[in-house]
């Protein structure tokens, strides 16, 4: 965990926007001792934001199954797509 004073971004912005790039990791900025905000990279957050989609979609499927929903093998999937989709052509 990467904690980092208010008074030091402010002062050493891009160091901590180096320090962001480099890590990919979350910085937790305090402010008079007491925890802030988080700084991140944007690329650090697009892959977050993606995991917590994918996560949602994952758990979306898992309650679908609980409920009772057809479960199907590899095999009986692609069969399933190419009888719907149509094969394609290599």
């Amino acid at each position: 965990m990467i904690i980092k004073s208010s008074t030091c971004l402010r002062n050493n912005y891009s160091t901590i926007s180096t320090l962001a790039q480099d890590t990919q990791e979350p910085i937790y900025i305090t402010k008079n001792g007491e925890g802030d905000m988080v700084v991140m990279s944007i690329e650090a957050f697009e892959k977050r934001e993606e995991i917590l989609r994918l996560r949602n979609k994952i758990e979306a499927v898992e309650q679908f199954r609980l409920a009772g929903a057809p479960a199907y093998t590899l095999e009986q999937s692609k069969v399933r797509l190419e009888r719907i989709y149509g094969r394609k052509k290599a």
